[in-house]
């Protein structure tokens, strides 16, 4: 993927999350996995290897890898990028004192097969890879904190890991569930390569607020009813121009209760969005989408901030990394839904416009360009 084996992006990311040392279970052409790799400190990382015949399950491959494992070990099929978040991870791992827990991707939008079922609180309570129990809800993407206590329940024989010990643990309520709305991106099957290949390109993006970082925010429980009430803010056409001409790409997201309210319709609320991306193209930038939650404050709807449900449904639309990715608002519940959905955020406040985060971010990148 872009020049680089899929397995050397997962080891960055481990490295970034604070893992030092990892352990790969190797069968098919090891040789060319050690020979690429080595000992990991071209990563800053430590490898080790345990290298069994090819046709070994990952049970036995774990199984025979037993000594090296630590009391409590973080294990990865290498098939498989999601943007984890470990001190999250870990934090739900400690608070179910489970000796397991699964990262289990929430399979809203129909992406995959979903292959367990889940209780009230978490707990997977279904196992099943064949997908055909009835309720299943949610894929397992094998991510996966476990005990080492766990390797005892394995038969030596030639076994599949998750097939045998997952419907053991899930009966016996010890399989807690981290769960997830972020995609994961596969290199497991043909079909998905393309959005893979999409989502590590790692394409510059930016998300904005709208009011109050580009435009002028009504007072409390007012809206911008019409575009004769739209006032841009000092500077932000000017910054849409800087980030354009920097390679970003910019999308836009906001809540608009006033439509449920009756302050104004929909096609009201479009009209007033239609014209602020015309005039920023007849500036010089370019807002490539706009994501907007209609509902009252009080409709229960994932998509009006500070829940992240805008941000996930841009994430599945444009392959994105949110973990890499930044959104600049102006309130405490634009931080908040970004650090929901695992994103980066920044306010912005009169004492530091758009304008200036905008010239910021490019020089830092230019920087790192550099």
């Amino acid at each position: 993927m872009h020049g680089k084996p899929f397995l050397e992006y997962l080891l960055v990311m481990l490295r970034a999350q604070g893992f030092e040392r990892v352990l790969l279970l190797l069968g098919y052409l090891p040789e060319v996995v050690q020979d690429y790799f080595g000992d990991g400190s071209r990563w800053g990382i430590k490898i080790a290897y345990s290298i069994t015949p090819v046709e070994d399950e990952t049970g036995r491959r774990i199984k025979r890898a037993e000594h090296l494992l630590d009391e409590c070990f973080f294990l990865l099929y290498c098939d498989n990028y999601w943007p984890m978040q470990m001190d999250k991870m870990w934090q739900r791992f400690l608070e179910t004192k489970a000796p397991a827990m699964l990262t289990i991707y929430s399979n809203k939008d129909g992406y995959t097969k979903d292959t367990l079922r889940m209780d009230a609180e978490r707990f997977v309570d279904v196992y099943d890879k064949t997908r055909q129990a009835p309720g299943l809800k949610g894929v397992e993407i094998s991510y996966g904190i476990f005990k080492k206590e766990v390797v005892a329940l394995l038969p030596p024989e030639n076994i599949s890991f998750e097939e045998t010990l997952y419907p053991v643990l899930s009966k016996q309520k010890k399989l807690a569930g981290f769960v997830t709305d972020h995609r994961y991106y596969s290199v497991g099957s043909h079909q998905r390569l393309a959005l893979t290949e999409a989502f590590l390109a790692r394409r510059l993006l930016l998300i904005l607020d709208r009011d109050g970082v580009l435009n002028r925010k009504p007072s409390r429980a007012n809206y911008v009813r019409s575009w004769n009430e739209f006032e841009w803010l000092p500077g932000s056409k000017e910054a849409l121009v800087l980030l354009r001409n920097a390679g970003f790409r910019v999308i836009v997201m906001s809540n608009q209760a006033g439509v449920a309210r009756g302050a104004m319709t929909e096609p009201d609320l479009l009209n007033i969005h239609r014209r602020m991306v015309r005039e920023t193209f007849l500036a010089g930038g370019n807002i490539e989408a706009i994501y907007y939650c209609p509902h009252n404050w009080d409709e229960g709807c994932e998509c009006r901030k500070p829940k992240p449900g805008m941000l996930f449904q841009a994430q599945r639309d444009f392959n994105l990394d949110l973990s890499r990715t930044l959104f600049i608002g102006d309130d405490e519940r634009d931080a908040q839904a970004a650090d929901a959905a695992g994103c980066l955020s920044l306010l912005v406040s009169e004492q530091k416009t758009l304008l200036e985060v905008v010239r910021e971010l490019i020089n830092k990148q230019k920087n790192i360009n550099e």
